[in-house]
């Protein structure tokens, strides 16, 4: 058996310490390359102690230092680098095979794409690096042999779901392999069944907690306004080819469905597992093998049923920017994230009220003139515009606040 040598960006986040907790289970088949954290030196600590990476890579120069000098200290012959470029190098060295990219919003696109453009095996958590740069980062897996595979449960649901010969990695016809709709299902986050006036009034804490799955305070807050499945719809558009109106939202609070793939004889093949990231990541680790996650078996008698709805437009309008941004294409995906991370961020640091989440999306996306996307330098460059617009929209929050 092959030894698959792997680089976990974002290894201190949830989605990292999942990976990490099923490459434990698998010593003879994976060995840790690198590692890589923001600022959580701490932590990298016990995972550099753990699997004995060559490398830990830390965004953070005072964080670095300080791992430098514990590892140091306790005889741990882990390199420590710092900085964007050492991510983008880690990344793309020869001799990794695979590389986990979990870094957590628009800083995990240049990593991400780095690894693309090098030809390693992606397993691809950061959902922004295609809303952002969709065209670009598929054209850079075709054309440099890269494998992309999808880590968001939703999109493994969906590859999983679709033929074996079907339009991975953004290659193919959907409708050609007989596929009518994709089905993303969303939990519908802590405020599905809240009266809307009450949205007003819901605290940081409130929004983090998730009812069925263990997520960072980011993503927390994108399920509790629905624009991750938003960004999952644009994220879908590209791994699947999937035109916008072959893709639907479905509110499924059990979360035990992960998506489903519609065909046009009316076959729905769904895929179903525990709301458990360890799932997806395995799946996606062993492939085309399956190989032990450590999740424990689906109980479909403690489940018992499966509800579905549709989403409610008025109580999460984020979906609906999300849509009209992947059908303006161009930088408009990236000028929505961007103003979403803003102001997800000003809501977490109680700058902003949680409706006005989305108000400050909708005033950047209209605030901006949206161009085509050619170059990744035009992404960027939409990306910190729709930053100051969205930071000036939220201090013109807090003045009329």
């Amino acid at each position: 058996m092959n030894v698959q040598t792997i680089t976990v960006l974002g290894a201190t986040g949830s989605i990292g310490m999942s990976t990490l907790d099923v490459i434990a289970r698998h010593p003879q088949r994976f060995r840790v390359h690198a590692l890589s954290a923001n600022r959580q030196w701490e932590r990298l600590f016990d995972q550099c102690k753990q699997f004995q990476p060559r490398y830990a890579v830390l965004l953070d120069e005072a964080a670095a230092e300080q791992l430098r000098e514990k590892l140091k200290h306790n005889s741990i012959d882990t390199e420590v680098l710092q900085g964007l470029a050492a991510l983008e190098h880690v990344a793309s060295e020869s001799g990794v095979d695979t590389v986990m990219a979990a870094i957590v919003g628009a800083a995990g696109l240049k990593p991400a794409l780095a690894a693309a453009c090098a030809g390693k095996r992606v397993l691809l958590a950061n959902k922004e690096a295609l809303v952002m740069s969709g065209q670009i980062f598929m054209q850079a897996v075709h054309d440099h042999g890269a494998t992309l595979l999808p880590i968001d449960s939703e999109h493994n649901a969906i590859f999983q779901s679709l033929p074996r010969n079907g339009p991975h990695n953004g290659n193919g016809d959907l409708r050609a392999m007989g596929v009518r709709r994709i089905l993303l299902t969303a939990s519908g986050g802590p405020f599905r069944t809240i009266p809307i006036d009450a949205l007003a009034r819901v605290t940081p804490e409130q929004a983090c907690a998730h009812p069925n799955w263990v997520m960072g305070r980011k993503i927390s807050v994108d399920s509790a306004t629905m624009m991750n499945k938003g960004l999952e719809v644009i994220e879908a558009h590209w791994l699947f080819n999937a035109p916008v109106d072959q893709i639907q939202v479905v509110i499924h609070p059990q979360s035990v469905i992960h998506s489903m793939v519609e065909y046009i004889d009316g076959s729905v093949i769904a895929q179903l597992g525990n709301p458990d990231m360890r799932t997806p990541i395995a799946y996606a680790l062993g492939f085309p093998e399956r190989i032990e996650s450590g999740v424990s078996a689906l109980d479909l008698f403690q489940v018992a049923r499966l509800d579905f709805e549709a989403p409610d437009a008025r109580r999460f309008p984020c979906i609906a920017l999300a849509y009209a941004a992947l059908r303006a294409g161009g930088t408009a995906p990236a000028v929505l994230n961007a103003a979403n991370e803003i102001a997800v961020a000003a809501f977490l640091d109680a700058q902003l009220p949680f409706q006005a989440i989305a108000s400050v999306i909708e005033h950047t996306l209209a605030a901006i003139p949206l161009g085509a996307v050619e170059t990744l330098a035009q992404v960027l460059a939409a990306d910190a515009l729709a930053r100051h617009i969205a930071h000036e929209q939220v201090a013109r929050s807090q003045a009329i606040c």
